[in-house]
């Protein structure tokens, strides 16, 4: 070989070992690498299959399994939103979409109106709970899915859609104009007393803080002077709309929430800019374990600034912070990018994903790693598990008779046949059914299948089969034959037993029918254990003061 080649090769070899070691010992580059190499991989596997497969494939299907399938891997909150499903994140994340406003379910015979917004078309036009939707402008949707139905009524604002609907045993048209419909953030709020003031918080949408703030003027015109504020069942959403509504009951110049992640632009102090509405009115917060997210800053930031006592039950503990990523030909990545610490220096998320990747189950902080952070007023909070209540309020259970007349619709079923047979009904405040009504319900009900198993059926079952197997079965059988009938239960005698529950139940299930979501909430408030207990601290300003005040233990 020739002198001069030997050395241009000798010095491409070593350039070539060089840049190799430049990649070895670069762990960013190596990472790159890993990344193309395997993106490379994906591509050159989904064309071979295409090519090869006995069958048709369709790659752009394929591709979404196999991208939903990687993000399952990190956390439920880091999502692929294609192209197609842009419409329905926007309208997540916004509350807004142009539609006929009306909340569209399934009972068992296809797609029906189960609440239609007050003042949107769908309840303007005529439109009632139980109406069937049999088609939509020329299209037969009575065997397609509620998604489906859904996505047919939307469409852009201000242009028509025809409906044929069957209600009861009529066949019905509706020309119904779409629009604009905002879902109400503050979906209810009143008066529980001449000067408590009641405000439920159903989501965290776009002008979420202007109506929290357009609720508490109005309470506070008609004279009220404590505030419960319902965050129970609420998942959260926007960070900025938490800050605002926090600001209402804080001063100017206050921390909120931090967010810290790997990247220096996701790391930003949230603080409160404006005067409040009131820093003063007694409050009482309701939270439960679906309190989520901005439900959690909201409630946690209150606590941390003994602002306001917190009742119910421990939140659900999502304090991670997803950011919106912009993909190509139009498609979206919701991704975990940052985690939030309310002012305390605490962080809410109570579950480890990394750990729970790991460990292949979900791995919460254990009690002996959480760490103590004080408030305002130097009261002991903790992190890594949500916001846990000031005061612990059990969850309410139902007996079983009246999850089964729920679950099989016959409570859905009656309150629309009691709508149809009653021209109105009193205010949602005071109406319940008499016994009368319960007992024509009661009748009604005779040849519908409602039956259940309960606990204590099912562990009596258990046993039988497990002694069945053994030699002296014969022995212990008359033993089992008696426990089981005394454990055995009577529908017929539950429904007696368990007859206010029901009739509770079945009142606000009719509510609905003539006063809305609105209605609904308002009737869910009599005999709510939490706002009775709610109510009770507000009128104890020594209570609240003592429950605010650090402890001299």
């Amino acid at each position: 070989m020739h002198k001069s080649l030997k050395k241009s090769l000798l010095i491409f070899l070593l350039g070539a070992i060089a840049l190799t070691g430049f990649f070895a010992f670069n762990p960013k580059n190596d990472k790159l690498f890993a990344i193309a190499k395997n993106i490379d991989i994906f591509a050159t596997l989904i064309r071979e299959l295409d090519s090869y497969y006995v069958d048709d494939i369709d790659p752009d299907e394929l591709v979404t399994i196999g991208i939903n399938a990687m993000l399952e891997e990190l956390d439920p909150y880091t999502t692929y939103v294609p192209e197609e499903d842009s419409d329905d994140y926007r309208m997540m994340t916004t509350g807004e979409y142009a539609g006929i406003g009306a909340l569209i379910g399934n009972r068992g015979e296809g797609s029906m109106v189960i609440m239609p917004y007050t003042g949107f078309p769908a309840q303007t036009v005529g439109l009632k709970i139980a109406d069937y939707i049999l088609k939509i402008d020329s299209t037969d949707v009575t065997t397609l899915g509620t998604s489906d139905v859904s996505t047919l009524l939307k469409g852009p604002a201000n242009t028509p859609v025809h409906l044929q609907i069957k209600r009861d045993q009529d066949t019905l048209e509706f020309d119904v104009i779409r629009k604009k419909i905002a879902i109400k953030n503050v979906p209810y709020y009143g008066k529980l007393n001449d000067n408590t003031g009641y405000i439920k918080l159903a989501e965290f949408t776009t002008n979420a803080s202007t109506e929290v703030r357009n609720a508490l003027v109005d309470l506070k015109s008609q004279g009220i002077d404590r505030l419960v504020l319902d965050v129970r069942d609420n998942p959260g959403g926007l960070v900025n709309e938490a800050v605002e509504i926090i600001n209402l009951f804080i001063p100017k110049g206050k921390e909120v929430v931090k967010t810290i992640g790997k990247l220096e632009n996701v790391n930003y102090t949230y603080k409160t800019t404006k005067t409040p509405v009131d820093k003063d009115i007694p409050m009482v917060v309701l939270l439960n374990e679906h309190s989520a997210s901005a439900s959690e800053i909201v409630a946690g930031t209150l606590q941390d600034y003994d602002r306001a006592v917190l009742l119910g039950r421990k939140s659900f503990g999502k304090g991670l912070v997803q950011t919106t990523v912009p993909l190509t030909y139009n498609a979206q990545m919701k991704v975990t990018t940052a985690k939030y610490y309310i002012p305390s220096g605490r962080c809410i998320q109570a579950i480890d994903y990394l750990q729970s990747r790991e460990n292949d189950e979900l791995v919460t902080v254990p009690d002996s790693l959480r760490k103590v952070f004080h408030t305002k007023n130097g009261r002991e909070v903790l992190d890594g598990a949500g916001i846990e209540p000031d005061e612990e309020v059990e969850q309410k259970s139902y007996a079983p008779i009246s999850y089964s007349l729920v679950a099989r619709n016959h409570v859905f079923d009656y309150g629309t046949k009691y709508f149809y047979e009653h021209e109105e009904i009193a205010d949602p405040s005071t109406f319940t059914i008499s016994d009368a009504d319960y007992e024509a319900f009661v009748k009604w009900l005779e040849g519908k299948e409602y039956d259940y198993t309960t606990y204590l059926e099912k562990s009596v079952e258990d046993m039988r089969k497990n002694a069945e197997k053994v030699d002296y079965y014969d022995e212990i059988k008359a033993q089992i034959d008696s426990l089981e009938k005394r454990v055995n239960h009577s529908k017929e005698q539950d429904l007696v037993t368990n007859k206010e529950e029901i009739k509770k139940i079945l009142s606000q299930e009719i509510v609905s029918r003539y006063y809305f979501q609105e209605g609904m909430i308002e009737s869910g408030l009599r005999d709510d254990e939490d706002v009775e207990l709610a109510i009770k601290y507000l009128q104890q300003p020594d209570k609240i003061k003592t429950t605010l005040t650090a402890s001299s233990k």
